[in-house]
């Protein structure tokens, strides 16, 4: 399996505020399910079920869409469908990436 370069920013900011300030650690483990599938791939977006997501991290299909929510609601994560019961195309945010001190 390959290396994946994950932006410090998740980690040392990202990951405190989704899982201490939001209290929502399925939140982290499902931006980094895309992170993998997006950024890391080189990839502008990704496709994925909620069944995938609940597999691809361990959390139950309830808990994603919670997740889901969350992320969307904090413009990490954006989803459009092609149509109702299509499996939706996710974008991954990165708004920290635009405003790093040089």
């Amino acid at each position: 399996m390959p290396d994946i370069w994950v932006d410090t920013y998740v980690f040392e900011v990202l990951m405190r505020d989704l899982s201490g300030h939001d209290r929502k650690a399925s939140a982290f483990l499902v931006y980094l399910f895309f992170w993998t599938r997006t950024a890391a791939a080189g990839r502008r977006s990704a496709r994925a079920s909620l069944r995938q997501i609940a597999e691809g991290t361990g959390l139950s299909k309830s808990a994603v869409q919670s997740a889901l929510k969350v992320l969307q609601r904090r413009k990490l994560l954006r989803a459009e469908r092609r149509s109702r019961t299509a499996v939706p195309e996710y974008f991954l945010y990165r708004p920290w990436a635009g405003r790093r001190a040089g």
